[in-house]
């Protein structure tokens, strides 16, 4: 179980906290999975254009209005391992991206990899 142990070892902070969970909810952290990326965007266009942008970049993007909030979202997934320095990498990648369109990089999410077959 020695790498159980070293996968809960994330710094405290919230992208640690958020591996944590991950892991605790029965992940298998030595393999990929799909990880989703948000960006916030101020409007449609910009939306769109940074969706292009990160498509460029090996992404699948999507993009989603946020009602009554007036601004738009991108969200970003990408296959990967969902190490501590993986996610902060993609962040500061995605954020280097899309400033010059007014967005930025507002965390993550993924739903895993438990139960799912590589065959």
């Amino acid at each position: 179980m020695q790498g159980d142990e070293v996968a809960m070892e994330f710094p405290d902070d919230n992208d640690g906290a958020e591996l944590r969970k991950v892991a605790a909810a029965g992940a298998d952290m030595s393999s990929p999975m799909v990880i989703e990326f948000s960006i916030e965007a101020a409007d449609e266009r910009s939306a769109r254009n940074i969706a292009e942008l990160v498509e460029g970049q090996g992404f699948d993007p999507s993009i989603s209005d946020n009602e009554g909030r007036g601004s738009w979202s991108v969200y970003c997934a990408r296959s990967m391992l969902a190490t501590y320095e993986g996610v902060v990498a993609v962040q500061a990648e995605l954020t280097a991206l899309v400033t010059a369109h007014g967005g930025h990089c507002d965390g993550w999410a993924t739903f895993g990899n438990e139960g799912l077959s590589s065959e």
